[in-house]
């Protein structure tokens, strides 16, 4: 094991990280970027020595234990709506390519790239940590977005279930959550979250960033299918889940021309409400982000960055707070304007559902309310 900063142990040394090479079959990046923190850079380059059919090798996936000592992590941007949030893996294998999380990985001594998508960090400790946490004499419950940074119903958890014991754990605490997915997992665990929106514990969020399969498939390469994910918004909604769908994000000259059929698509499955956010490209992600445009979408690739930067003030990405999710001038605004006429025309603009904190209580035979036998 291998002591990282923060608290975290390894099961692997920094030099374990993945060859860079050209992108393998069913991920998102075409390559293993060097992350921000390395003192060599590494540029791929293909020398001919390829496989003779031409396919990208498999990638398999590594699974590395987070030995976090805390699980409920905060933050304090004003330009989003939750302050607290649990991330029951750090890596994501859906692969997408645009993923805002990616840079994270960089602070591990690993890719932004491939590795962000093939060495998972899971935290098996996570239940027994937010326990401690909710015992905690002064605790204050308040809601905890689940998932907000990399997806806590990917693939890898059909089989860990570390984020269906993490929602056992709020069951039996009856403490507010909301949570945000682009996987149709998440119909699994739906006899934990009924109940808890039966008492307005629970809210979700779908992400849906495109209807076209093929696109999905490229952008998203191990997430859901896009009519999964209808389908599981549909699902929440007959379940009494009310849900929100997220188009996020809307890629300028990609995507964006998709607005309104697919707010439609998600009306008539049942979201209550819909929300966006525009592309960023922060650090890492910009080159991976072009590297994937040049061989996927080069037809496409000149005007979608061109794009960015008309709504980026002239660059590749602007941090500042309230404008990096929605961008600034004329194509933004059109895109904003578009979205909110869509909202009003297939009634998604029903108030977001506020989640009760009254309702937590510490169960008996818990560390802070032990049983009287």
């Amino acid at each position: 094991m291998t002591e990282r900063p923060g608290g975290y142990a390894l099961n692997a040394p920094q030099e374990a990280s993945l060859p860079h090479r050209p992108g393998a079959r069913g991920r998102g990046a075409r390559s293993n970027i060097s992350g921000r923190y390395e003192s060599v850079v590494h540029e791929a380059f293909d020398d001919g020595w390829t496989e003779a059919d031409g396919e990208a090798p498999r990638l398999a996936t590594t699974v590395l234990k987070d030995a976090s000592r805390s699980i409920i992590s905060t933050n304090q941007s004003p330009d989003i709506s939750f302050d607290q949030s649990i991330n029951p893996y750090r890596g994501c294998e859906h692969g997408c390519v645009y993923c805002y999380a990616r840079p994270s990985h960089a602070f591990w001594g690993y890719s932004p790239g491939l590795d962000f998508e093939s060495v998972i960090f899971a935290k098996p400790d996570g239940p027994a940590l937010l326990e401690a946490a909710f015992n905690k004499i002064g605790y204050q419950p308040r809601p905890i977005l689940i998932g907000a940074n990399t997806d806590a119903w990917q693939p890898l958890e059909r089989e860990r279930q570390h984020t269906r014991d993490i929602l056992k754990v709020c069951a039996r605490y009856r403490h507010p959550i909301s949570v945000i997915t682009k996987s149709a997992l998440i119909r699994r665990d739906l006899d934990i979250l009924a109940p808890m929106a039966a008492d307005g514990l629970v809210k979700a969020a779908i992400s849906v960033t495109t209807l076209d399969r093929r696109l999905a498939r490229d952008l998203e390469p191990r997430a859901a299918a896009p009519h999964r994910r209808l389908e599981t918004i549909a699902a929440l909604k007959a379940a009494g889940i009310p849900v929100t769908v997220m188009m996020a994000p809307i890629i300028p000259g990609l995507t964006d021309h998709e607005i309104e059929v697919l707010l439609e698509a998600a009306a008539d499955s049942g979201a209550d409400n819909a929300a966006y956010v525009l592309l960023r490209l922060p650090l890492e992600i910009r080159d991976l982000f072009r590297e994937w445009l040049t061989d996927k979408r080069p037809d496409a690739a000149g005007r979608v960055m061109s794009l960015i930067r008309q709504m980026r003030n002239g660059k590749d990405y602007d941090a500042q707070w309230a404008t990096r999710g929605r961008g600034t001038g004329p194509y933004a605004a059109l895109i904003a304007s578009r979205f909110r006429k869509a909202i009003t025309r297939f009634k998604l603009d029903a108030p977001r559902a506020v989640l009760d904190p009254s309702r937590f209580e510490r169960p008996l035979g818990s560390a802070a309310q032990p049983s009287l036998f």
